[in-house]
């Protein structure tokens, strides 16, 4: 909540978090990059918004390679973005406000630049500079072939080479380097770095693929083919999951718990849902992104059996669920949601529709809003953390028409176009309804902003009670005065309404169906749309008590 900053060692169980993704939130010396001034300049709109916490994606010194995750020094800031001394202004203008601030912490690899790595390269085949990160000669000692066939997640191989023949591993970017988590330097120094920022003031840590730590690197490796599939490797796959990256975690933890209120951290894990539990448990990161329910179409039943089993894990391990529909990552979830049913099975991602510049198929942008602001409804009123994507309060679609000239994202070059990247969902937003960047800053954007943007803008939604940026704001003011006990109720009606109760009488009820349903005697306190008359429509949210 705004105001003097809590002491519960607790406040993150039930908090609203919302991501700012640095370069694209507001550019205070107009170059067309966002920086940390300019976030200082808008905490009155964080705090009038209503949330508990920041999430600050990578603002260190970085190539950008990869937007900000490939880093070059982990304890300080990226010139462009400001200073260390930026970065202590913004700390203390957030929890003068009451609000909590959550870095990206970024361990799986550095960026090529980092001086770890710069060393490595200088130094000669087998120098102990190299044992910091994952080298490997090439395949049966032939020069020409990489060690394994293994790709990258950002497509082609996942091995690049060197200038004296030797391979380094890199799951990302070859700008990414993997780090050697069994070198006790690198278990240390992170552990520094934790206590960097901690003492700093950070509240708490965003931990980036924090699956991917500890590899086993047993010869002869595997073939790609051989590989079990990430979403069912169950601890099973050399690159993935592995079970000592838990003692890491246990590490971090110790360190975090020596600060009053304990730091906390969440982790970004991509593991079956039984083997998340725990990066969610109480010796290790505490909390693990549930991302169940962003890959869930808006359905009745999908979203139904996604709650009910991520409540279960959160109450076996004792931490709370986190719920997400969008981040910096994937097609924002108004779009997504105005798009029809993935042809080719599995969940509407949207990545076919930017293949086609955002053209085919058509987005039903009216269906997709009403949808997005009934999951959100929906979403803050269930037990655990919610997690929002700068962008996201305004209704905000994704930017499908960016030309390829000014594309970023490593996916879509490594790719060689095959994916269009994820550069559609990090184009600066709209402040305004006009200007050269739409109030963004005062020089350009460094992704272009369509013509539309404007009439998503801030100012173009402060004054209409029935805009989503006021549905935001209300949402986050009611949920925190009906805010109570970590437990829910179903309320069973039928295959097309979802109806659940909190502890003090708060009820929500989603109509994923087409005819206008009657609603329970209660009085409503707020709905994502519209009533017809004493009836919840279609794609429509509603609280009472």
């Amino acid at each position: 909540m705004t105001g003097p900053q809590t002491t519960d060692p607790d406040w993150w169980r039930q908090a609203v978090v919302y991501q700012i993704y640095p370069r694209s939130f507001a550019d205070a010396n107009g170059d067309g990059v966002g920086d940390l001034p300019g976030i200082i300049s808008r905490v009155p709109y964080l705090v009038a918004l209503g949330i508990d916490a920041v999430w600050l994606s990578p603002f260190y010194p970085s190539a950008l390679a990869d937007g900000g995750y490939d880093v070059d020094d982990y304890r300080n800031v990226d010139p462009r973005l400001g200073t260390l001394e930026d970065f202590d202004q913004l700390v203390e203008a957030l929890h003068v406000e009451g609000i909590k601030l959550i870095v990206d912490i970024v361990p799986n690899h550095t960026s090529n630049r980092h001086e770890w790595f710069v060393e490595a390269l200088a130094a000669a085949k087998g120098h102990p500079a190299r044992d910091r990160y994952i080298f490997r000669d090439g395949l049966d000692g032939a020069p020409d072939q990489p060690p394994s066939d293994w790709d990258s997640v950002f497509g082609g191989s996942a091995w690049a080479q060197t200038d004296d023949g030797q391979w380094y591993l890199h799951m990302f970017a070859a700008e990414q380097p993997d780090l050697n988590w069994q070198h006790p330097e690198v278990r240390a120094d992170f552990l520094d770095t934790l206590k960097f920022w901690s003492d700093r003031g950070v509240d708490g840590f965003r931990v980036d693929v924090a699956h991917a730590l500890v590899k086993d690197l047993s010869e002869p490796f595997p073939s790609q083919a051989a590989l079990p599939r990430q979403s069912e490797s169950y601890g099973k796959h050399p690159l993935w999951d592995q079970d000592g990256v838990h003692e890491i975690y246990k590490d971090w933890r110790k360190l975090l718990n020596t600060y009053d209120p304990p730091r906390s951290a969440v982790a970004e894990a991509f593991v079956p849902a039984s083997r998340r539990a725990r990066y969610a448990s109480a010796d290790g990161l505490g909390q693990a992104f549930n991302f169940d329910l962003l890959q869930a179409d808006f359905e009745y039943e999908k979203f139904r059996q996604v709650i009910e089993a991520n409540l279960a894990l959160a109450d076996e391990n004792g931490s709370s669920s986190t719920w997400v529909f969008s981040n910096h990552d994937v097609v924002r979830h108004a779009t997504r949601y105005g798009l029809p049913k993935n042809p080719k099975g599995g969940w509407q991602d949207g990545k076919d529709w930017l293949l086609s510049n955002g053209t085919e198929p058509t987005v039903d942008v009216a269906l997709g809003l009403r949808r997005a602001r009934a999951a959100t409804l929906l979403m803050l009123a269930l037990p655990g953390s919610a997690y929002l994507y700068q962008g996201e309060e305004l209704g905000l679609q994704e930017v499908g028409e960016l030309p390829a000239a000014n594309l970023q994202d490593p996916a879509y070059f490594r790719s060689k176009g095959a994916e269009k990247g994820r550069d559609g969902c990090r184009v600066p937003i709209p402040w305004t309804v006009e200007g050269l960047s739409f109030g963004f800053g005062s020089g350009g954007s460094h992704l272009v902003q369509p013509k539309w943007f404007g009439a998503y803008s801030v100012e173009a939604q402060q004054a209409d009670v029935e805009s989503t940026l006021s549905l935001y704001r209300k949402a986050l003011a009611v949920r925190r005065g009906l805010r109570t006990g970590n437990s829910l109720t179903w309320v069973d009606e039928s295959d097309s309404v979802m109806h659940f109760t909190r502890p003090g009488g708060w009820q929500c009820v989603t109509n994923f169906g087409v005819a206008p349903v009657e609603l329970p005697d209660a009085a409503v306190v707020l709905s994502s749309g519209p009533l017809d008359g004493d009836k919840l429509p279609g794609d429509t949210t509603a609280w009472l008590i």
